[in-house]
């Protein structure tokens, strides 16, 4: 019996429609040429719903969600939106709704894509990111006092528990013994200023590593962090931190790998549904224009069957892009890669299909 994976689809803003029917367009192929198939259920969440109805998330949604295999969301962000609204009403609820407590972030310079980075090339640049995604400054903690006046009083508070500490730092362990590549693992904080939460990150972090004595382990303030991904990027294989500072590094590394056009994500909840995206936003001035950029789409596609179980399929995925990059798309920037949006879709789907049973 051919197997089938329910796909909840959410669009999103922007070109987050764009990046996703190209992104559906590679995962339909994957499955015809792999033997399962998709049921996919389309929820027109974001600015414009928003915008027509007030409402940000539908009620019942977070529970509709929870039952399907896998996440697979465009972008959210829109321009006639007050910044905050959505990407705290949506994404982080979602987020933390779901508990999809792991960031996963993939940092890999294809052959054919140019860095900023001189004298690195792709052999340099190939580590991953697994940032904690449930807690810290951004759980919501603090408010305000006298807010308006001279006497303003601003509280952002970071919230670190030890279960959630613990569970991101062993997915880390775990996903760097999987990955069997360098076998090492860094734990960012810093520990020098910000002594409370990362003294808990790194207790958990070597306590953790007693049980994984096959993986070599090293530490690194943040700022440190940011300067080596910049000079010796091929110090790094997998790297764990917090949700502040994950966010930023991972910003960092999508620059260093070509930039946003092929930065991928997922929000993992290894117990339950993960919520796939590119991380590189709704672009609202490329809407509607067929130049954006879909391979960071495409790409979250394949870490979603890799995540769900079908790890060929996403072999396949990688395979066909990399032969893209390599032999095809001129630059990874919107308005010049040398082929549409959708085109791009074309070309990699059809790889894909070239591709099955290699």
């Amino acid at each position: 019996m051919t197997k089938k994976y329910d796909i909840a689809v959410l669009p999103g803003d922007g070109t987050g429609p764009e990046v996703v029917d190209e992104g559906l367009k590679v995962l339909e192929a994957a499955a015809g040429a792999y033997g399962f198939s998709l049921n996919l259920t389309t929820y027109p969440i974001g600015g414009d719903h928003y915008m027509k109805t007030g409402e940000i998330l539908p009620e019942g949604i977070i529970a509709d969600l929870s039952k399907a295999d896998a996440i697979f969301l465009g972008a959210i962000g829109h321009p006639e939106v007050k910044p905050g609204i959505l990407e705290k009403g949506i994404l982080l609820n979602l987020r933390f709704g779901l508990d999809q407590y792991i960031n996963l972030r993939p940092v890999t310079l294809y052959e054919g894509v140019a860095t900023p980075l001189k004298d690195k090339g792709p052999a340099d640049i190939d580590f991953v990111v697994v940032r904690e995604n449930s807690e810290g400054l951004y759980a919501g903690a603090g408010g305000t006092l006298k807010k308006g006046t001279a006497d303003e009083v601003a509280v952002q508070e970071s919230i670190n528990t030890r279960k959630g500490v613990e569970r991101c730092i062993r997915f880390a362990f775990e996903y760097c013994r999987k990955r069997n590549k360098r076998k090492k693992l860094t734990l960012c904080g810093k520990t020098n200023v910000l002594t409370y939460a990362f003294d808990l990150w790194e207790r958990a972090f070597y306590e953790v590593a007693a049980e994984y004595p096959d993986i070599e382990t090293d530490y690194a303030h943040v700022d440190a962090i940011c300067m080596w991904m910049v000079k010796n990027p091929e110090w790094f294989d997998v790297i764990v931190t917090d949700n502040m500072f994950g966010d930023i590094i991972t910003d960092l590394g999508a620059m260093i790998q070509g930039g946003m056009g092929i930065a991928a994500g997922g929000n993992i909840n290894p117990e339950g549904v993960s919520m796939f995206e590119p991380i590189g936003g709704s672009a609202p001035k490329y809407t509607g224009m067929g130049i954006i950029n879909p391979i960071a789409a495409i790409l979250s596609a394949q870490l979603l069957l890799d995540t769900i179980g079908e790890p060929k399929a996403a072999v396949a995925i990688e395979s066909a892009v990399k032969k893209a990059l390599r032999h095809d798309i001129k630059n990874v920037s919107a308005g010049k890669m040398g082929y549409t949006t959708s085109q791009v879709g074309d070309l990699i789907a059809g790889y894909v299909k070239e591709g099955a049973g290699d």
